[in-house]
């Protein structure tokens, strides 16, 4: 199920950048960097569509065409009604920054249109580092930052609810941040400096939800509290800012739990507030709507559907209720969303009538997902969507209603027919990367929770979709024969397979005949020498425990065991001579290399750098033995033996991720790439010179986070680069 994959993703991306960025070195055993000037260069996002998880979005209740979106680990958008597309506006933060591409909140003042506010901070946990605050006067064109003493959750559970920022409605200088362990914070300088909330009833816990939602009722903020075990207040309210108290007569029981979202309808002085028994996304099978007339403190409960119900096959119909969004232009008319609601599929609720009727959105829904094909997940139909905890209706058309999934924006602009509102906005955390030598594709992605994809153009969403036979969740090895590059292989996460073979050079996929036994549980990277007559496949299970390899000669017909292949590293195939295969031993710090088509392997060159999973070994294109290894602030490391010497190069002292591409000139060395370090700052480099100098060809607007994972350069078109990035898809660079 799509769950799972969705949250081994939130797992591996935030451990990953973690493990990149710890204990990185300041000054010490740093090299003399030679670095020219940098040339001029144009980045772009290779097309493909969101494919993230949507948590919030917002439009400005007074400027016409005006919104903002978020993600859980791709950063903040602003919409941009001219150009009918998404404007990211985080790509500024850089390496360093990498926790702070996780939008916990956002928040818009309505007497000040240009101003916004973003909580940043993608994970709470021991090793990631504290949140942030950007505040901006021009809707996010440039930004002051504040950091936070405090960490924030942008990729946790409950990364739906909200919003948890607020302008006070009776002073745009005071503003409120909801934390999830550290209670309620107020600024009163619009956001410069923060404390704790005098007054404010809720008990911290290291473990829990902590503040849920925000949201004012004319000149009174309410409050959730996402720790309530049902029998005690989850609702306060404050009318003064300092003096708060539970909201009288509020609901409790396992359905009202947790207040998820809450939705103010001024017209009729009513706060409707949708719970679940869980914070989700996953996870929850119990929910409701209730809603508070303000003026009277009478509750009512107005649910479209009690979950826990049957549907037409037998199954059991859970769910709990995510978003919740008031028509500005029509008192009494709401949107709410089901979450989690797998068997029946979840569905928008919309009433006209304060909740006494509700319609069902999804029963008469159109869906034209033609512009991101993946979205049907090899299925005939798209679903109507999962995760939807972030809805939206436009304060200036009624029936332009927005709601995000856990991979999509879907809007609407008659309640009927829906299509994704997703231009610009791009959220794949990216895995592997292949620029082919040749072919209508100049490029083929291994992405986390969509697959594999075929881009036979770089500015429109791969027609193919997601790569089937099999459909994967999330790709973990993909590799082309060096001289047939026509014949590439996958390997991933899936229900009905975990390799597969392609020979038209990745359009069409046939699944392996067979897969050894620990490919379903732990499929790792895969690689295919120079003729594609071997195949070497490596197994990692998603707790770190590493297997022996398994080769096969006969295109995945029958597997046998490597003993010798040093178990979880990375199988790399020599690119001109078919029967050499190498591996880096990152547990002893030891080059291995096979001479004999893969069968066994010896050990070469040792005492290098060990202890990490995540150094890397590059091949040379048309070269024999040519090897570059990257292992990190350690440095860069070259071989022209076939790895039984290597040598550290002094021009950078950080090497993550390395490509090649086409040469400056014909006969010069292929074109390196890489990203790392030669002075201060980590960052995208070129060489023409075989790495004796660099230059950054990425500037500090284009940073992207953490971008350790994994690069590709154009063998076809000299300069341009494909980076991979956690959370903000691909982006691809090229000289002006």
């Amino acid at each position: 199920m799509l769950t799972s994959r969705l949250s081994r993703r939130a797992v591996l991306a935030g451990s990953a950048a973690a493990a990149a960025l710890t204990a990185l070195p300041v000054t010490q055993g740093r090299a003399h960097a030679v670095e020219a000037a940098a040339p001029a260069y144009r980045w772009r996002t290779a097309v493909i569509g969101g494919t993230g998880f949507v948590t919030g979005v917002l439009f400005h209740p007074t400027v016409r065409g005006l919104a903002y979106a978020r993600t859980d680990i791709g950063g903040a958008y602003r919409w941009d009604d001219g150009a009918a597309r998404w404007t990211p506006l985080t790509d500024h933060l850089g390496w360093d920054d990498w926790n702070l591409l996780g939008v916990e909140a956002l928040a818009v003042d309505p007497a000040h249109p240009n101003r916004l506010y973003l909580a940043l901070g993608t994970y709470a946990q021991s090793w990631a580092g504290n949140g942030a605050v950007l505040r901006s006067e021009d809707r996010g064109a440039t930004w002051a930052r504040t950091d936070l003493a405090v960490k924030l959750g942008g990729n946790e559970d409950g990364r739906g609810m909200g919003e948890r920022l607020l302008v006070d409605p009776r002073d745009s200088d005071t503003l409120w941040l909801g934390t999830r362990h550290d209670g309620l914070l107020r600024s009163t300088d619009r956001g410069a400096t923060w404390a704790a909330a005098t007054g404010f009833p809720g008990t911290p816990s290291a473990s829990g939800q902590g503040v849920t939602l925000l949201v004012a009722a004319g000149r009174t903020l309410y409050a959730g509290w996402g720790d309530s075990d049902g029998t005690t207040a989850n609702l306060f309210r404050t009318a003064d800012g300092s003096t708060w108290e539970a909201v009288p007569g509020q609901p409790f029981g396992t359905a009202a739990k947790v207040p998820v979202r809450a939705a103010h309808d001024c017209h009729t002085r009513e706060l409707y507030v949708t719970y679940a028994n869980a914070p989700g996304p996953g996870g929850q099978s119990d929910g409701s709507v209730h809603k508070l007339a303000t003026a009277t403190g009478k509750w009512t409960d107005v649910t479209p559907v009690k979950p826990g119900g049957t549907t037409s096959d037998g199954s059991s119909d859970t769910f709990g209720y995510g978003g919740a969004a008031v028509d500005a232009r029509r008192p009494g008319t709401v949107v709410v969303s089901t979450n989690n609601r797998w068997a029946a599929v979840d569905t928008l609720y919309r009433t006209t009538n304060g909740g006494r009727t509700w319609t069902s959105l999804k029963d008469s829904a159109v869906l034209d997902v033609s512009e991101t094909p993946f979205l049907t997940f090899g299925a005939d139909q798209p679903k109507f969507g999962w995760w939807i905890q972030a809805v939206a209706v436009d304060p200036y058309d009624s029936q332009h209603v927005l709601y995000g999934t856990g991979a999509t924006l879907y809007g609407t602009r008659d309640l009927k027919h829906w299509a994704p509102q997703i231009r610009g906005l791009e959220e794949t955390s990216v895995r592997r990367l292949i620029s082919p030598p040749t072919g209508e594709a100049h490029l083929i992605s291994g992405l986390g929770d969509v697959g594999v994809m075929y881009h036979e153009r770089l500015t429109a969403s791969p027609s193919r979709g997601m790569a089937t036979n099999p459909v994967f969740g999330s790709a973990t090895g993909l590799a082309q024969a060096a001289a047939r590059p026509s014949y590439v292989v996958r390997t991933g996460w899936g229900d009905h397979g975990n390799g597969a073979c392609s020979n038209d050079g990745g359009k069409s996929w046939s699944p392996f005949a067979a897969q050894p036994a620990l490919a379903k549980d732990a499929p790792g990277p895969i690689a295919t020498n120079t003729d594609g007559s071997v195949l070497l496949w490596t197994f990692v299970h998603w707790d770190g425990t590493k297997y022996p390899a398994q080769r096969s000669a006969d295109n995945g017909a029958t597997w046998s065991e490597v003993s010798s292949f040093p178990k979880g590293a990375t199988p790399l195939a020599d690119p001109a001579d078919p029967t050499r295969f190498y591996a880096y031993d990152t547990d002893t710090g030891t080059l291995f290399a096979s001479t004999d088509g893969g069968r066994t392997f010896t050990g070469r060159a040792s005492g290098l750098p060990f202890g990490d999973s995540q150094f890397q070994l590059a091949a040379a294109p048309g070269r024999s033995g040519d090897l570059w290894l990257s292992t990190k602030w350690n440095g860069l490391y070259r071989s022209t033996d076939g790895g039984a010497t290597f040598t550290k190069l002094t021009s950078c002292w950080a090497s993550y991720t390395l490509a090649f591409g086409k040469a400056a000139a014909e006969g010069d060395y292929p074109a390196i790439y890489q990203v790392g370090s030669t002075e201060a700052i980590t960052a995208v480099y070129r060489s023409d010179d075989g790495a004796q100098t660099w230059v950054r060809i990425n500037d500090d607007q284009h940073q992207w986070g953490w971008i350790g994972a994994t690069i590709a350069a154009d063998p076809r078109i000299h300069g341009r680069v494909y980076i991979a990035t956690n959370g903000r898809g691909i982006q691809y660079g090229e000289p002006v």
